[in-house]
């Protein structure tokens, strides 16, 4: 089992930052690859970036890339998503997910956290 709490997520003016934080404990966290996945009301969950084990290779989604940034600490396991130039159409829930097998952009990941709230204001 691998837990994964995320935090900082807040209410931001539209053109603001925001880091996002994804604590994972349980198991080993390098073992698996990391996304960050995000929900709006009414909408599916969809992937915003994800991040290879060792951190040297990452994905973005079309509408995320140049403004947001995934990192990860293997020695904090901890996963980041910086969040840059927000717009109001990034308002969602968004959830860190663990996967042990190779990244995908969908929703099969092995285990989630609980969501944080990310709002974006006009």
């Amino acid at each position: 089992q691998v837990q994964l709490v995320e935090s900082g997520g807040g209410l931001v003016q539209a053109g603001g930052s925001l880091s996002l934080s994804c604590a994972a404990s349980g198991r080993t966290f390098s073992n698996y690859v990391m996304g960050w996945f995000r929900q709006a009301p009414g909408k599916e969950r969809e992937f915003v970036a994800g991040i290879s084990r060792g951190g040297t290779r990452t994905y973005y989604a079309d509408s995320v890339k140049g403004r947001f940034t995934i990192s990860r600490d293997n020695a904090k396991n901890t996963v980041y998503l910086q969040m840059n130039s927000l717009e109001p159409e990034d308002t969602a829930v968004y959830y860190c997910a663990a996967r042990s097998s190779v990244l995908v952009v969908t929703t099969e990941y092995d285990y989630w956290g609980q969501g944080t709230q990310v709002t974006v204001s006009s």
